[in-house]
């Protein structure tokens, strides 16, 4: 499951055991894999703050990322990276990063560095984005164009110079769209439909499933009256003159979209600059629960950079910075948990947090019951609410269904549902 479920509880010796009791239960019942979460110890100044827009931009992010890779949409998930480990990894191997959020600093200070972080990539994601999906949307209209019938689709790419009759004074070539079944009419009639119609000039440029793009080639002065002889025996006379600068300037400008789009995505021309929306290079560690052998992982931001090579700037920017974003994310839930903590426990600051990975979607409910039944001392009132929606919590304006003896976050990596 892409679930967790991170908990904290007071560190005496009482709540200590009945960690290590929850620990053994959920082990034994394979209910969930557990691993200690390390939040450092913070100069306490309460504020609140929501965390809704910072869950939108990593999800946006995420997003971002599929509609980049459109037909490789499949590999998105392996984009999406933390520190250079996939995001489960990452969350099991949590450690503050104390270079880049000192916790000797005030609580605030370290709140203010996270969100100027995040309303700057968030700013940068606006723009990017933006300018990709105008991008995007200018090549989809220019595709459109090559995709429809013979009456309506661009000639650009279909017809050459070899096709006309230019630079005339008296002649002109003409384009003219045929019913499949009437060929055989049109070859028979095409040179009496008018007087000056030049004898066999006409031939077939290509065709769709329902008719034939045929020239012929007539006196200039009689084009209104062929139009006409055409039309009532069911052929079309397309509008189109061959010029070849805008030609030109439509094939080039599909070619450059392509090619601009493109690289976005597959080929970089630009790479970052050094230092830019990076962080220094550190590996994560873990403190398992129940499982001391899982092996931690972790990767340079240097080994990163080398394996991005070849890949467009939208896309490495992408991936960088969700990184980085994702990062601030979790570092935020630990914040929560610090304060929502010390605000449940009180002070001096003394509590242990831990996350749980329910292992399966049927396996929540007896997870739950496991950790009401240990942790229902902490607060009876609440342990009781869990089981019974209707008894309410006095001063608490959440539903009930939120609130639990212990202290409760969820933490969803489905990012991508």
């Amino acid at each position: 499951m892409s679930e967790f479920w991170l908990i904290s509880a007071p560190g005496d010796k009482e709540n200590v055991q009945a960690l290590e009791r929850m620990n053994t239960v959920t082990s034994k019942s394979n209910l969930s894999y557990n691993t200690k979460f390390a939040i450092p110890d913070f100069k306490v100044k309460f504020l609140g703050r929501s965390e809704k827009r910072m869950d939108c931009l990593i999800r946006r992010m995420a997003q971002s990322v599929v509609e980049v890779m459109e037909d490789s949409k499949g590999k998105a998930q392996e984009h999406l990276l933390a520190n250079g480990v996939d995001l489960t990894s990452f969350v099991t191997h949590f450690e503050w990063d104390m270079a880049k959020y000192p916790a000797k600093q005030p609580l605030v200070s370290v709140v203010d560095t996270i969100a100027k972080q995040l309303a700057q990539i968030e700013m940068d994601l606006k723009s990017r984005t933006a300018a990709y999906n105008t991008l995007k949307t200018n090549l989809e209209n220019l595709e459109k164009k090559s995709m429809g019938n013979l009456f309506t689709r661009t000639l650009s790419d279909i017809v050459s110079k070899e096709d006309f009759v230019l630079d005339s004074e008296y002649l002109i070539t003409l384009l003219v769209i045929v019913p499949k079944p009437n060929y055989s009419q049109w070859q028979k009639t095409y040179e009496s439909l008018s007087d000056m119609v030049v004898p066999r000039s006409t031939k077939l440029i290509t065709e769709d499933k329902e008719g034939g793009l045929f020239t012929v080639t007539l006196f200039r002065k009689v084009i209104e009256d062929f139009k006409t002889k055409a039309k009532e025996n069911k052929f079309t006379v397309r509008e189109f003159y061959y010029d070849e600068k805008e030609i030109k300037r439509e094939r080039e400008e599909m070619a450059r979209l392509l090619s601009d789009k493109k690289q976005q995505y597959q080929t970089s021309c630009v790479a970052l600059k050094k230092g830019s929306s990076t962080f220094p290079d550190h590996k994560v560690k873990v403190t398992p629960l129940g499982n001391p052998d899982r092996p931690a992982a972790g990767q340079t931001d240097r080994e990163r950079e080398s394996e991005g090579e070849g890949e467009g700037p939208l896309l490495r920017w992408l991936k960088v910075n969700f990184s980085e974003a994702f990062i601030a994310w979790i570092h935020v839930k630990a914040l929560r948990v610090f304060v929502e903590s010390v605000l449940r426990y009180g002070l001096p600051v003394n509590f242990q947090a831990v996350l749980l990975q329910p292992l399966k979607k049927s396996s929540t409910k007896r997870l739950r019951e496991v950790l009401n039944s240990v942790f229902r001392h902490l607060d009876e009132v609440a342990a009781t609410s869990i089981l019974d929606a209707s008894v309410e919590i006095p001063g608490l304006q959440l539903n009930n269904q939120d609130y639990f003896p212990y202290v409760y976050f969820q933490i969803d990596l489905s990012l991508l549902d």
